[in-house]
């Protein structure tokens, strides 16, 4: 498969002098296309700030990070919006809908921000509130929606562009355990059935134990990582709650 993402020995310093930390220190690792990767680890582990370096909203210290091949930390600042509009999508905890605009307006809000035709906007509205099973709710706005239907509206919109990674911060963060499970569910069919490739914070093993690979950090550093491969959720899900223990007892579990 296709390396899309790469993180190069790269290190995020914060302070100066004599009081410096090192957030991210020494970090490498690939994506590969149509892979479901979570980012997990104690609070302060560097994960957020990880995820703000592969968005752009924060400069690498050291180190390079590629995506399709581009070196992000060579880029300008006009390229970097660019890039983030063009190739990244993103799904937050807290939705980041407006609500102001309807459903179907907040889902194609980025194909009108590149000024795509009309009828390619229909037509991406229609696959992809199809496949997340919103149809019913375009006219509606978000306050009218239950929390799990604003996070498949927050899916659809970082889909609709079909960006190379998709980055998700603690989506399930805002979220009961029912509805926690169908936005999980909505994960894998968008990584199993459209492809989507995902990299996700999260701190809840459960939640983790979608992702077909785990990345653990511990101060700033790659620590461990699982791979479920050909095994259960419920399997991958032991296995997390054992290197978190290793990580001494790392908050991965509401």
């Amino acid at each position: 498969m296709d390396k899309i993402l790469e993180l190069n020995n790269v290190t995020k310093l914060y302070g100066s002098g004599s009081v410096i930390t090192r957030a991210l220190d020494g970090i490498s690792f690939a994506v590969e296309k149509g892979e479901f990767v979570a980012i997990m680890g104690a609070s302060g582990s560097g994960k957020s700030t990880l995820l703000n370096v592969i968005s752009t909203i924060d400069r690498v210290s050291s180190g390079e990070i590629l995506l399709d091949g581009q070196n992000l930390c060579a880029c300008a600042e006009r390229e970097l919006s660019a890039f983030r509009r063009d190739k990244l999508g993103f799904i937050f905890q807290d939705y980041n809908l407006l609500d102001a605009l309807t459903v179907e307006e907040n889902i194609v809000l980025p194909l009108n921000l590149m000024r795509k035709p009309l009828d390619y906007t229909r037509r991406e509205l229609t696959r992809v509130a199809t496949a997340l099973g919103i149809e019913s709710e375009l006219k509606k706005f978000p306050y009218e929606l239950s929390g799990g239907q604003r996070q498949r509206t927050a899916c659809a919109r970082a889909l609709i562009t079909e960006p190379s990674v998709i980055l998700a911060d603690e989506p399930t963060g805002a979220l009961d355990s029912k509805n926690s499970k169908l936005l999980m569910s909505t994960f894998e069919l968008m990584n199993g059935s459209l492809g989507a490739t995902i990299l996700m914070v999260t701190h809840d093993a459960e939640v983790g134990s979608y992702a077909g690979r785990v990345l653990f950090l511990k101060d700033g550093k790659l620590f461990s990582e699982a791979v479920r491969g050909g095994r259960t959720r419920k399997e991958m899900y032991a296995e997390i709650i054992s290197v978190t223990t290793a990580l001494g007892g790392c908050n991965c579990v509401d």
